[in-house]
């Protein structure tokens, strides 16, 4: 069986379209036509069902999608590791990043990396913590950059940086005065959160839940500066991890830790369980577990 007719069934039934398929494979529609029909003459089956205006599956149609991704997966696998072997510490690292974290920590990390590595280049990909996530579990990114808690029956974890969380708030705010503040005091308050597709947001709703309360948002963005400014403007409070609060320059706005429990944020590199992982990527986690960030 020839591993290409096996490529061009996969992509059909993905697509669920000749047309489309022909053209993402930059092959003639007949010719791809002909390819699935003879790979349906050598394991005498129907594949696919001609009968409908869209394409579906046939019962074994189904069955030979998923055996051939597997098929193809293993194949593809084994490609990279004879590459590795033969070309060591060259190659592409594709890394899902969140802006935020890349802008925090990732300058200087990539940078020494590469002075490390001459040979191994970096391909961001950029999302929220959430999304990067999904782009990770369907293989379109090497390894990932996530935020605590993380799915360990879809992906293992090397944490990198663990610190907590301070609640921002204009200086003349009645708790201002305090060296830390219990999360249950911030009840009544009215905050500015990251947008939904922030690990953030879900993570500070769920501490708040904890001690009796769903906080009350009265404003989402994307960029901590503009929180920091609707802070000033005296719209809400914000929670933030400390490294962002390191950045604040103003003396408008003043973070002081939460407590009663601490809100983490601990970030982590992560991969996909059971996948394989390119020598590149394996020396890329190294290099930042070993890093002192």
């Amino acid at each position: 069986m020839d591993s290409r007719h096996l490529r061009y069934f996969v992509e059909v039934a993905r697509v669920k379209s000749f047309t489309k398929a022909s053209h993402s494979l930059k092959l003639s529609q007949p010719a791809l036509s002909k390819m699935i029909r003879n790979l349906e003459e050598e394991l005498d089956v129907t594949l696919i069902d001609r009968s409908k205006k869209q394409i579906t599956l046939t019962d074994s149609g189904e069955l030979v999608y998923t055996q051939a991704q597997r098929v193809l997966g293993m194949m593809d696998d084994l490609t990279s590791s004879l590459y590795d072997m033969v070309h060591l510490k060259k190659g592409t690292i594709e890394l899902g990043l969140p802006p935020l974290i890349g802008t925090l920590f990732f300058p200087e990390l990539i940078a020494g990396f590469r002075q490390k590595f001459p040979g191994i280049s970096i391909k961001i990909t950029e999302y929220g913590a959430k999304k990067i996530e999904k782009i990770l579990e369907e293989g379109h990114v090497d390894v990932a950059v996530a935020v605590a808690p993380i799915d360990e029956t879809v992906f293992k974890a090397y944490p990198f940086n663990e610190e907590t969380m301070d609640v921002v708030l204009p200086t003349n705010h009645k708790l201002a005065h305090k060296d830390s503040v219990d999360l249950a005091e911030l009840a009544h308050e009215k905050f500015i959160l990251f947008q939904e597709d922030f690990a953030m947001h879900d993570i500070i709703q769920t501490y708040c839940q904890s001690v009796g309360f769903t906080p009350e948002i009265e404003l989402e963005s994307s960029q901590w500066d503009f929180i920091v400014e609707m802070v000033k403007a005296h719209i809400g409070i914000a929670i933030m991890p400390k490294s962002i609060c390191e950045k604040i320059n103003s003396t408008e706005v003043k973070n002081i830790p939460v407590v009663n429990p601490c809100v983490p944020w601990t970030l982590s590199i992560i991969v996909k369980q059971d996948r394989y992982l390119p020598y590149a990527a394996r020396e890329f986690i190294q290099f930042i577990h070993e890093s002192k960030l």
